[in-house]
């Protein structure tokens, strides 16, 4: 099971993403565990999670992120964050699991 962590100001936006990230991720049969933490939290468990994903409003961290992370770290497409493209998300993160 891959596990997907995806970081925002205070961890509260991403939680209707995390939903619909987990259903496209459970119709595709993926098996991943999906969540999302505050900056703060989210750096305490980098080393537990296989990719980590963080909200357009904290796209400033990236370079403090990938800095503490050895998994891939990347900022979600502003569009699909605001549109809650679940589906369109997974699919970017699948793909960072790929190049990996």
């Amino acid at each position: 099971m891959m596990k997907i962590l995806l970081v925002c100001s205070a961890g509260m936006s991403t939680s209707l993403l995390v939903t619909k990230m987990k259903k496209a991720a459970e119709e595709k049969g993926i098996d991943a565990e999906i969540f999302a933490l505050s900056a703060g939290e989210g750096k305490k468990i980098l080393k537990d999670v296989d990719l980590v994903l963080l909200g357009p409003q904290v796209r400033f961290m990236k370079n403090e992120f990938v800095k503490l992370a050895t998994v891939p770290v990347d900022v979600i497409d502003m569009l699909a964050y605001g549109r809650m493209q679940g589906e369109k998300v997974l699919d970017q993160a699948m793909a960072l699991l790929e190049d990996k």
